[in-house]
């Protein structure tokens, strides 16, 4: 499949995309790795300009490697948003560097602010909030925090959502005291109508965030359920296992259509809805996932409030 280059012509919308789609796919943002990063060539070649990238910081790889893909990235034309695991940071001054190293190598402003998925904390730091207070992040232009539209177990042991709840009015409230643009950025889910009543509680408890919410791209069936397993994904996980009941759809690769179609309807026919944008986790390979959001209507470069 041929890939579309940004970098010879202008984005255009997909000539067969539906309308809402295109609408709420405007602004998407997608993560990398900078071992998935390297195998990219050009990220101008497939990704629309000015699409914000994240760069997850998985426990044991080396903040030189976090900072030179972000570099490169950033010298690409792409705003880059590194993540920020708590529990894998020894300590306020480990912090302090990381934001340093940055700002000043690869002029960071953004950053994702979660707590990260290791079970013991290497050193000060266990939760999101701890890194917000600690004033580093002063200056950056906007800052993310996780969201989770299904729980989180390591948070809420009890299956409950007490804990998560109580994170996000937090968040919220930190939201209102600082400069810097805040948003949520969630997990990946796989089924529309019980993020649509979590976006819709989160409105009536007072949390103001908007979403940003989690998509699995493209990948084999077999893949997004071990991704699903490993990554706590709760109730909607049933749509995978039902799809893998289903001989005929088996061995076809999943993608994101009828999730991301139902909530782009439900954005269209209510303009209020607390979901902001899409971001993208490229379960299948980045190249795969922008040639299907651009095929899906992707394409048209970011919204003006980002």
């Amino acid at each position: 499949m041929a890939l579309f280059n940004f970098r010879r012509e202008a984005a255009a919308p997909a000539p067969n995309a539906p309308a809402e789609m295109e609408a709420f796919l405007k602004g998407f943002s997608i993560e990398v790795m900078p071992r998935t990063a390297e195998k990219v060539e050009s990220f101008r070649d497939i990704l629309p300009a000015g699409t914000r990238v994240y760069i997850a910081h998985i426990d044991g790889t080396p903040i030189e490697d976090m900072v030179a893909t972000a570099r490169r990235l950033n010298a690409e034309g792409f705003p880059v948003m590194p993540h920020f695991p708590a529990r894998i940071i020894k300590d306020k001054a480990t912090l302090t560097d990381w934001v340093a190293r940055y700002r000043g190598e690869a002029d960071v402003k953004q950053g994702l602010i979660l707590a990260g998925g290791v079970a013991q904390p290497v050193g000060d730091f266990h939760t999101s909030m701890q890194l917000l207070e600690s004033g580093a992040f002063d200056g950056f232009e906007r800052l993310h925090v996780a969201g989770h539209p299904e729980g989180n177990k390591d948070i809420d042991p009890d299956g409950s959502d007490k804990m998560v709840m109580e994170a996000a009015r937090w968040k919220s409230a930190f939201a209102e005291r600082t400069d810097a643009k805040m948003a949520m950025a969630t997990q990946f889910c796989f089924e529309a109508d019980p993020v649509i009543a979590w976006v819709d509680r989160l409105k009536s408890e007072g949390i103001a965030l908007p979403v940003h919410i989690g998509v699995a791209g493209p990948a084999k069936l077999q893949t997004l359920i071990k991704f699903a397993i490993a990554c706590g994904v709760g109730p909607s996980l049933r749509v995978l296992q039902k799809r893998a009941m289903d001989v005929t759809k088996l061995l076809l690769p999943y993608e994101p259509t009828e999730f991301v179609g139902a909530l782009a309807a439900h954005k269209a026919k209510n303009p209020d809805f607390g979901i902001e944008a899409v971001h993208f986790f490229p379960l299948g390979g980045i190249k795969t996932n922008a040639t299907w959001t651009t095929e899906n209507g992707g394409a048209s470069g970011r919204p003006a409030n980002a």
